[in-house]
C-alpha cells in the first residue's frame, strides 16, 4: 500500500503550517499534531503511514516519539526534521530507528525525495516478506505445442494488455494459475507484484483479514494492524484464485473494490485506495451460481469483463508429450537424476488415457514413474494411474470408488455413515483434491472442509 497518511509533529506552527501545506500539495493526507502526546493520541486513532516530525520539541523530543510509536506502530516509517545538519545527528536518528532525516529548511522537492525514497523500500520489504512465504514458483513455464493452448496464450496476451478485470475459467488442473502469470508477466504492470490468494483455502473471517488487511485490536489476536492482499499487490496483480469459493458476506465488500478501487481493512475507519488488476480463476459455472442465488449476480458480471477459458487436456492431446518429456526433466533435475528416455510404448499410453485430472494428473503420474524408475527410460510399465506402484490398466475415475471396494457394506449403515463413505470414497477417486472431489458431488469446497474437519475432530477419520 502507497503513503497515503502522512503524521506531521512541529511545536511551532509556523513551520507546521507549512509542512502540512507541502504534505497535501503532493497528494497526502495531512494529520497535523502540535507536540509528541498529541502524536501519539492521533497516531492510534488515526494509523498513519509516514510520521514526519521536529527533532527538537519541549516535553517529548522527535527521537523519542520515534521509539515510542515504533512500540505502538510496529514497522511504521518516520523521518526527523532537524536544524543541525551533522553527521552525528543523522546517525543518532537512525539508530533511533528514524527512516531518514531532513535539515531545515526543508524544500518540498527534498520532502518528495525523501517520501517516494521510503515509500519504495517499504513496497519491496513486503513484497520480499510476500514471496517468501509463498511456496509457488514465481514464473511457471507454460508448455503447449496444441493450437488450442497456443491460442489461449495468445488470447492471455492479448488481454495482458488491458487493465480490465479477466476470469480464466476452466476444469481444475488445467493450468489456470499459470495463465494468470502469463497475463501479469505479459501486462504493463509486470514490475509490479503479483499477489496469490486461494479463496477455497481460508474461513471467511480469516478471508477477510487476508484481502483487505485489519487494524490493531480488530478482533482477539490482533496485536497490530496488518496489511491485506489488496493492499500488497498495489499497482500490480492480485489473483483471486477460486474466486467461486468465496463467501456471499464478503462478496459485497469485493465487488466495491472492483468498482471504486477503495476498501477500509477489518475493524478500520479510514478508506484506502489502491490500483490493483484482478484475475479471478474458478472451476465453477459462476452464471449458473448466479441464477440459483449461491453467487452475487452483479459480481459475476463485473468479474466476466474478460472471460478466458483454459481447454482440459484432453481436448488438447498435442500436449501430452512435450508436457511429460518437460516434466520428467524437471523431476529427474529435482532429484538429482538424469533426464530419463520415455519410451514409444510409454508415451502410446499417456496418450491413450483420458485424463480426468487434467495437467496436474499429468505431471502427478510422471513424478511417480521418475521416483520410482528401475532404469534409465520410463516405459509402459512404469506408467501408473492409480497412484500406486501397481501396474493397473487405465480405467474410469469419474465416479466414486464402489463403497465394496472400501470393505464395507452400505446395508445396515445411517444416512450419516452413507454420506462418510461417500465422500471419503469420493476423494479417494479424486486422488485426494478436494476441490475436484466437492466438484463431483456438486458442493462447495468448503463445505467438504468443514465437514472433514468435523470428522477429524470426532475421530471418525484419522
Amino acid at each position: 500500500m502507497p503513503i497515503q497518511r502522512i503524521l506531521v509533529v512541529d511545536d511551532d506552527a509556523l513551520s507546521r503550517e507549512f509542512l502540512v501545506e507541502a504534505v497535501a500539495a503532493l497528494g497526502y493526507q495531512p494529520i497535523e499534531a502540535k507536540d509528541g502526546q498529541e502524536a501519539l493520541a492521533r497516531a492510534v486513532s488515526e494509523s498513519p503511514d509516514l510520521l514526519l516530525t521536529d527533532l527538537r520539541m519541549p516535553g517529548m523530543s522527535g527521537l523519542e516519539l520515534v521509539q515510542k510509536l515504533s512500540a505502538i506502530l510496529p514497522g511504521l516509517p518516520s523521518v526527523l526534521i532537524t536544524a543541525q545538519g551533522t553527521i552525528e545527528t543523522a546517525v543518532q536518528a537512525i539508530k533511533h530507528g528514524a527512516s531518514d532525516f531532513l535539515v531545515k529548511p526543508c524544500t518540498p522537492e527534498a520532502l518528495e525525495v525523501v517520501i517516494e525514497r521510503i515509500d519504495r523500500t517499504r513496497r519491496l520489504v513486503r513484497e520480499n516478506e510476500y514471496l517468501r512465504s509463498e511456496v509457488s514458483p514465481a514464473s511457471p513455464e507454460i508448455v503447449a505445442t496444441s493450437p488450442l493452448m497456443l491460442e489461449t496464450i495468445l488470447a492471455a496476451q492479448r488481454l495482458a494488455r488491458s487493465k480490465g478485470t479477466v476470469l480464466v475459467t476452466g476444469e481444475s488442473g488445467t493450468g489456470k494459475e499459470r495463465i494468470a502469470h502469463l497475463i501479469h508477466q505479459s501486462s504493463p504492470r509486470k514490475t509490479g507484484p503479483f499477489i496469490r490468494v486461494n479463496c477455497a483455502a481460508l474461513p471467511d473471517a480469516l478471508l477477510e483479514s487476508e484481502l483487505f488487511g485489519h487494524e490493531r485490536g480488530a478482533f482477539t489476536g490482533a496485536h497490530k494492524s496488518k496489511e491485506g492482499r489488496f493492499e500488497l499487490a498495489d499497482r500490480g496483480t492480485l489473483l483471486l484464485d477460486e474466486i467461486g469459493e468465496i463467501p456471499l458476506s464478503l462478496q459485497a465488500k469485493l465487488l466495491r473494490v472492483l468498482e471504486e478501487e477503495e476498501f477500509e481493512r477489518v475493524g478500520g475507519t479510514h478508506t484506502l485506495k489502491v490500483d490493483v488488476r484482478i484475475v479471478a480463476t474458478t472451476n465453477r459455472d459462476l452464471g449458473a451460481d448466479a441464477r440459483a442465488g449461491k453467487f452475487r449476480e452483479d459480481l459475476y458480471y463485473r468479474l466476466h469483463v474478460l472471460p478466458l477459458y483454459v481447454p482440459p487436456l484432453r481436448e488438447r492431446p498435442e500436449d501430452i508429450v512435450p508436457l511429460a518429456r518437460h516434466f520428467a526433466a524437471l523431476f529427474a533435475r529435482d532429484n538429482g537424476f538424469d533426464t530419463p528416455m520415455i519410451t514409444e510404448a510409454a508415451l502410446d499410453r499417456l496418450k491413450g488415457w483420458r485424463w480426468p485430472g487434467n495437467v496436474r494428473e499429468l505431471e502427478n503420474v510422471i513424478q511417480r514413474a521418475v521416483v520410482m524408475l528401475r532404469s534409465s527410460q520410463i516405459d509402459a510399465a512404469d506408467v501408473s494411474f492409480t497412484g500406486s506402484s501397481t501396474r493397473a490398466e487405465p480405467t474410469t475415475i469419474d465416479t466414486p470408488t464402489p463403497a465394496a471396494q472400501l470393505g464395507a457394506s452400505l446395508a445396515n449403515r445411517t444416512l450419516e455413515e452413507v454420506e462418510r463413505i461417500s465422500i471419503l470414497a469420493t476423494i479417494d477417486a479424486a486422488r485426494g483434491n478436494k476441490t475436484e472431489a466437492a466438484r463431483r458431488l456438486g458442493v462447495t469446497a468448503r463445505t467438504l472442509s468443514n465437514k472433514m474437519k468435523l470428522w477429524h475432530a470426532t475421530g471418525l477419520v484419522s
